[in-house]
């Protein structure tokens, strides 16, 4: 099991993607950091139905109303909620970077920040810190259709060491449920900040494991 690693959630389309992420990520690292930006509340009222603070964010929020008890013991363990603007959160420094982060949904202006270098709030410090220091840096954006300015900050951000995961779910998996959609790019982003393949579910060329 890693350590640690920071999720942000901002606010683009997509917050399953988000949530399916956090309640993935407590199964494989001891500890999440979790912020989250201004707009995600009004998104997840809107997409899930879930009532967020932007202001003291309550990982509990996240999760569907139908979540197990035990995965509800890992989050409350686990996940840390921080304040947008709270630069003194501990993976805001170099000193004490985290192995990794992930941006699930990433917006293409905060992918712009960060690839221009301006860390304004938490996210984009953090992800600044993470690139700097070598770390793990991965972002699914869901922006449709790309213009040219989206298309550059995905190959800036590709040459400073993140890696661009697109929204685009895969089927060979043949996926029941919007959740298992989901998931192909979940475990995928989870693959690339570290997490062993053996530990993952959706694997091609092998046996689903459900």
């Amino acid at each position: 099991m890693g350590s640690e690693i920071v999720l942000a959630i901002t606010g683009s389309s997509g917050m399953i993607y988000g949530q399916r992420f956090l309640m993935r990520a407590v199964e494989h690292f001891q500890r999440v950091h979790l912020v989250i930006s201004p707009t995600v509340p009004i998104l997840m009222k809107q997409e899930l139905g879930l009532l967020l603070s932007a202001e003291e964010p309550d990982p509990l929020a996240l999760l569907p109303s139908e979540a197990p008890p035990s995965l509800k013991e890992q989050i409350a363990e686990r996940v840390r909620g921080y304040h947008y603007m709270d630069f003194q959160a501990p993976f805001a420094s170099g000193s004490n970077a985290p192995e990794g982060m992930a941006i699930v949904p990433c917006s293409q202006g905060t992918l712009a920040r960060i690839v221009a270098g301006v860390s304004d709030n938490l996210i984009t410090r953090a992800a600044d810190v993470v690139l700097k220091e070598r770390r793990r840096l991965v972002v699914v954006p869901r922006e449709t259709p790309l213009s040219a300015i989206h298309l550059r900050t995905w190959l800036a951000l590709t040459e400073a060491g993140g890696v661009v995961m697109p929204a685009s779910p895969a089927f060979y998996h043949r996926p029941r449920t919007i959740a298992e959609l989901v998931d192909s790019i979940v475990e995928r982003a989870l693959a690339h900040l570290g997490v062993p393949k053996e530990q993952l579910k959706i694997r091609w060329g092998e046996e689903i494991l459900r």
